[in-house]
């Protein structure tokens, strides 16, 4: 027995130097490929991504990025001061090819006040280029790296403290390609998800100030896909047609978390594991580590609004991971049926559960607009997962609050169904619909005010609902 473990042993050690060999080699054959003329990178923001590099030789490649730091919205009504590559969060998409000669310039923008400096995980070298690359405020500094292995890179800023650098939006993509490119899709996205830590808890308005202890405890207000909540949703969701195959360059900036990455209703036909050469199958949910990257691709076979979700689903609905894939397209009754058939089914009754938390503080409503305003904050906390940030709904799932008449019709009925939830089968705008609505923990005000903003909204019927009304339907007068 002994003779065979050892045999083993003998044989997985000759496997392995095999590898190291071979990995070696591939590095040895990157830094030796020659190079020809000299070009300027395209950078591109997200979710979009620059063309294909394809069979291009390997070149001479400029990349300029731009350190900016920007006051932008991180949800309805929530301001934030985000530190950026480019102008955006995450940052610009970097695209070249094994063997380019990269030479990168780092612009700290002149308005800026803290010096700031970038380490690419595609680089080798010391700190990923982050030691030759520390530039203060109105400053400009470059470096130049060979890229020696392929795959999907993270880079960010690692100037101390490093973590307070990432939170605040400091990290990107850069995709290093394999000689004769990439295999061809139809569509290609980029997507990075980051946590963030605020003063004030998720959704409260105004400027907000990063806040080191929840960053140090790693109790994120905020974890979303692109810098913000809603940044993938509505008419920012990414689309594709039936039959089209996407490939999604997904990263993790964290600081902190891990995400498990999951497109709800598709299955990626082909992952690169943690953006490396590995290629796994069929994969439902796939791990992101902070500070890594996967390569994902799936074809897209019935119409639809996919759902994009970090699967540590409170996350995803409450903290605002979330994205949309919108497919446009024929049906195809033979991979999925829709509804064949509803009914009730209450074996435990028809309990309504309340959802859980406490009654936030809320201003008074001064006037019209305030009121709206208001309501719209709310809207962007609890209803916009289920009834979409434009209103729409999701069919055959949550009925739409657009130019709804069932919500015109009885404004009391609407006060009812917030206060005390709903289920059973419903008909909206010539529809039916059969699903549950939690009774709201809100106050009369709060109540007042989302409702308010919904029928301010998206063509329905200009009503402003008064606290006093909510207090009415709440007593039951």
């Amino acid at each position: 027995m002994l003779k065979i473990f050892q045999g083993i042993f003998k044989i997985m050690s000759v496997a392995l130097l095999l590898v190291m060999i071979a990995c070696s080699q591939e590095q040895q054959d990157a830094a030796t490929i020659r190079v020809s003329g000299e070009m300027q990178a395209e950078l591109v923001a997200p979710p979009m991504v620059p063309e294909p590099v394809g069979s291009r030789p390997a070149t001479r490649l400029k990349v300029e990025l731009e350190i900016i730091e920007k006051e932008a919205e991180m949800a309805n009504g929530v301001r934030y001061v985000y530190w950026t590559f480019g102008g955006s969060v995450p940052g610009k998409f970097i695209r070249i090819r094994i063997g380019d000669e990269v030479k990168v310039t780092l612009k700290n923008h002149p308005d800026n006040k803290l010096p700031h400096n970038i380490d690419m995980h595609a680089v080798t070298g010391p700190g990923g280029g982050a030691t030759s690359s520390f530039v203060a405020p109105g400053h400009t500094i470059t470096f130049s790296f060979k890229a020696l292995n392929p795959g999907l890179f993270v880079y960010h800023c690692a100037t101390a403290p490093v973590g307070m650098h990432i939170a605040n939006g400091m990290y990107g993509l850069i995709l290093v390609e394999p000689e004769g490119g990439l295999p061809p899709v139809d569509k290609e996205y980029y997507i990075m998800q980051g946590d963030f830590y605020t003063k004030g808890k998720y959704g409260e308005p105004g400027l907000q100030a990063f806040d080191m202890q929840k960053a140090i405890d790693e109790h994120p207000d905020y974890v979303v896909f692109n810098g913000k909540v809603g940044a993938l949703t509505g008419d920012n969701a990414i689309t594709a047609k039936v039959g089209e195959t996407i490939r999604l360059f997904v990263g993790n900036g964290g600081p902190n978390l891990v995400s498990s990455f999951h497109v709800i209703g598709e299955i990626f036909d082909k992952v690169h594991i943690e953006a490396g050469s590995l290629i796994n199958e069929n994969v439902q949910t796939t791990l992101i580590p902070a500070g890594g990257a996967a390569m994902v691709e799936l074809k897209v076979e019935v119409p639809g609004t996919f759902i994009l979700v970090d699967h540590s689903i409170f996350r995803a609905f409450n903290k605002g991971a979330l994205g949309m894939l919108k497919v446009l397209g024929k049906e195809n009754k033979a991979i999925y049926s829709g509804k064949e058939q509803e009914g009730i089914y209450q074996p435990e009754g028809g309990t309504i559960q309340e959802m859980p938390g406490e009654n936030a503080k809320t201003p008074k409503a001064e006037s019209l607009s305030q009121r709206i305003e208001y309501g719209k904050q709310i809207y962007s906390q609890t209803c916009y997962a289920c009834h979409q940030p434009n209103g729409e709904g999701i069919p055959n799932a949550f009925p739409p609050l657009a130019q709804s008449d069932y919500m015109n019709a009885d404004v009391d009925r609407a006060i009812s169904t917030v206060l005390h939830g709903k289920s059973g089968e419903i008909m909206v705008n010539g529809k039916t619909f059969n699903s549950v609505m939690p009774a709201q923990n809100l106050s009369d005000e709060q109540v007042a005010n989302v409702l308010t903003f919904v029928y301010n909204s998206w063509g329905n019927s200009k009503l402003e609902v008064k606290p006093e009304q909510v207090q009415k339907v709440r007593s039951g007068h």
